[in-house]
């Protein structure tokens, strides 16, 4: 089809579908009309509309060409039949024989078994799935890529008179959970920054209503998408100067890949393609947002499913520019104390609100790497995520607790929950004034034997907190992190400047640099993706390393200009044998002799160590103690490789604990023969930062632990009261018992003899 043609005719369309949403009538009588014009100009025998019911429930409303009979009466489960395909992959579905799909269902009461062609697009509202427009022909049509295109602006049209409320009640289209909105009731979601905040709700709410869909004159639409264009562009700048985010910070990255997608041709072309359809700026926009959004949501990578966050907020941003309406809650006379209830975010909307009245974020989706917890960490704001139904369930005004050390948000807590939480708080105050008291002080057991505390860390505002914690150097430094915020992968120099950056904070402590640990579920977005079946286990960090070695070479290139005369700490990720540690040490050696040859001042010293997270390395200790400087424990990869167990997966989340005999043989074989070979070994781990972990650890012999800033205080506090004597007495008798977990055995013993946990 000529685009000219296809356009000229999609606009005709719509004009038609305009008169009939001006037209008076109820919402069904209009939804019949609409379904007979679009059989009629998109030249198929049948059209019709179902919409989603409670229950994820599609129920047929309107139809011309199917058997009227079955209006009300056909129902199909999300999923089922071609239709339930198209509503639960929110994506498109053009078949010239769509009998012979796997997925098709016959649905006798229809009529439709002498159709054999196929066309149907999701009605999308917000994001939401809310029904599912299809047209049939008796022949094998092969549908255009325009046709697609078309029966998804009509599905717009329809969207919105679904969201009318006439059709289907509002309630039905609002996530239902919990019972009574009024009553007190907990969210449950997933840690995305620890920590205690208490206090209103307020609603993020970025989305406006559209109230004209179809244009009257697209070359007037296009002139006011310029503008808003412009003016948004200038309105993110300001925000990016405003802001006191440090120049070089990681967060101050993240702010100015935002800034780049606000000029992304490929995004605005595709809304001005919408407009020149025949749709407003604001539908336009919407359209697009909702095709990008129903791709996406189809990716698993996170990396890729964030940058969905930063396309939506300046979607959002682009929409209040061209309604002139208020953009968020941000503009708003706020309370002293917010709660702020989003969806989704960018780093940027976060900015827009007041940092002194912030007291914590909850989020509907949300990950741990996401754009918006990476600078909600740098506020120190707790954060808790994927709570399900959290914008249907929490009232603007509500009492709100969010509990980001347990993942939990309280909504209307009763006096009882708030006295609890008062104390918490209280309690948390006094432990902090505690924590500081002992920030001069050793990590020394009662019986004499000195603990190293290190920092995990992967910003360039991690290093920040070596002086408050009094940390005795950064254990572990995840390189990827700023890898993964950029738009193209940096040359030596950046990556030279950077790694500079961290050594002179880091002053006279010292700094172990992990290598990249790129692939699972951390993929760099300017590298080719790769689908595997297995992730976690498969084409990841040194391995990637050793089929790709350009990479590693300019990363240990950088780190050895950087360390310039200083000591550099190189430590290799998810090393499975010895002989790619030889591999990998070799490679550094060829990047130092390169760097003598061409008068470099090389580091004063060099220690080169592996990560040990694999448990296949357990049995080549020996032989890996000969070739390596030091060696650290990553708990997360090795807890889930011992057992065989997905630390993705919600289901087996708590069935295995680090706790258990298993993990602490294994543990305690790699502390022996570490210790025995004279290797200094150390924990780098989640478990290295929990107080009752941290005090096995110390039990099985393990005297340097890196962890997250938060945890120091308390893991000081843990070792000063401890004896390690008696409780590797203890261990020793109890490490051989069949139990699934020896925690609450372990507790006890610490509660007994006074351990602070």
């Amino acid at each position: 089809m000529d685009q000219t043609v296809g356009i000229t005719g999609s606009r005709r369309l719509l004009r038609r579908l305009r008169d009939v949403m001006a037209e008076g009538g109820t919402a069904q009588e209009r939804l019949d009309r609409i379904v007979q014009i679009v059989a009629s100009d998109m030249v198929a025998e049948v059209c019709s509309a179902y919409v989603m019911r409670a229950g994820d429930i599609l129920e047929l409303f309107a139809t011309e060409g199917l058997k009227r009979e079955a209006v009300h009466r056909t129902r199909l489960r999300l999923g089922e039949g071609l239709v339930g395909v198209v509503a639960a992959t929110a994506n498109p579905l053009a078949l010239a024989d769509a009998q012979s799909h796997p997925s098709f269902a016959y649905r006798p009461e229809t009529g439709e078994e002498i159709y054999h062609s196929l066309m149907g697009v999701p009605i999308l509202r917000a994001g939401r799935v809310t029904g599912v427009l299809v047209v049939q022909n008796r022949s094998l049509r092969s549908y255009t890529d325009e046709e697609i295109e078309t029966l998804q602006t009509i599905a717009m049209v329809v969207a919105e008179l679904v969201a009318g409320g006439e059709l289907v009640a509002a309630g039905e289209l609002h996530y239902l959970d919990g019972g009574n909105a009024l009553l007190p009731h907990r969210l449950e979601g997933i840690r995305l920054n620890a920590g205690l905040g208490v206090g209103i709700a307020v609603p993020h709410a970025p989305n406006i209503v559209i109230r004209q869909v179809i244009a009257d004159n697209p070359e007037v639409e296009l002139l006011r998408l310029g503008r808003a264009v412009v003016d948004m562009q200038r309105a993110v700048d300001a925000l990016l100067q405003a802001t006191d985010i440090a120049d070089g910070s990681e967060s101050r990255d993240i702010l100015e890949a935002y800034r780049m997608f606000a000029e992304d041709r490929g995004w605005l072309t595709r809304i001005r393609e919408a407009v020149r359809g025949g749709l407003t700026a604001e539908a336009a926009v919407q359209k697009v947002r909702d095709d990008t959004r129903a791709r996406m949501n189809q990716i698993s990578d996170p990396y890729i499913r964030e940058r969905l966050l930063d396309l939506e907020d300046l979607a959002n941003r682009l929409q209040h520019h061209l309604s002139g309406e208020r953009q968020t809650a941000a503009s708003d006379d706020l309370p002293d104390d917010v709660v702020l209830v989003a969806r989704n975010m960018g780093p940027a909307e976060l900015l827009d609100y007041d940092r002194k009245r912030l007291r914590a974020l909850v989020l509907e989706e949300g990950s741990p790497t996401s754009h918006v917890t990476v600078v909600a960490r740098a506020l120190d704001i707790p954060v808790v995520g994927r709570a399900k139904g959290a914008l249907a369930q929490i009232e603007a005004g509500d009492m709100v607790v969010v509990d980001g050390d347990n993942a939990q948000v309280l909504i209307r807590p009763g006096e009882d929950v708030q006295l609890a939480v008062e104390t918490r708080l209280a309690d948390r105050q006094r432990q902090q004034a505690e924590y500081a008291e002992l920030r001069t002080l050793p990590a020394l057991t009662r019986d004499g034997i000195a603990i190293s505390l290190q920092l995990n860390a992967g910003l360039l505002f991690d290093m920040n907190e070596l002086e408050p914690t009094a940390a005795d150097g950064i254990g572990l430094y995840r390189t990827e992190i700023p890898f993964m915020v950029r738009s193209d992968f940096p040359d030596v120099e950046q990556q030279a400047a950077f790694y500079r950056k961290v050594l002179d904070q880091a002053g006279d402590r010292p700094v172990t640099f992990r290598t990249l640990d790129i692939g699972g579920d951390k993929v760099l977005p300017y590298l080719p993706e790769r689908i595997e079946e297995n992730p976690a286990m498969g084409w990841r960090a040194v391995r990637v390393a050793l089929d790709r070695p350009a990479m590693l070479r300019q990363q240990l290139r950088a780190m050895i200009r950087a360390a310039g005369g200083r000591r550099l700490r190189v430590m290799f990720p998810m090393v499975a044998e010895v002989a790619e540690f030889v591999s990998l040490k070799a490679i550094l050696t060829l990047e130092l002799e390169r760097g003598r040859q061409r008068g470099v001042v090389l580091p004063s010293v060099i220690e080169v160590g592996a990560m040990l997270e694999v448990p296949s390395l357990v049995w080549q200790l020996p032989t890996l103690c000969r070739v390596v400087d030091f060696i650290s424990v990553g708990s997360n990869d090795l807890t889930q490789f011992l057992f065989a167990s997905d630390r993705g997966n919600a289901r087996l989340a708590e069935r295995y604990d680090v706790l258990s005999p298993p993990m602490l043989k294994c543990l305690g074989q790699i502390a022996r023969t570490a210790g025995a070979a004279g290797v200094p070994f150390s924990m780098c781990g989640e478990m290295a930062g929990r107080p009752l972990e941290a005090m096995v650890l110390a039990g099985l012999g393990y005297r340097s632990l890196s962890m997250s800033p938060s945890s120091i205080g308390p893991v000081k506090s843990m070792v000063r009261r401890l004896e390690v004597g008696p409780l590797a007495d203890y261990l020793a008798d109890l490490i051989d018992r069949p139990d699934h977990s020896l925690r609450s055995k372990l507790s006890d013993f610490a509660r007994d003899r006074g351990v602070q946990l």
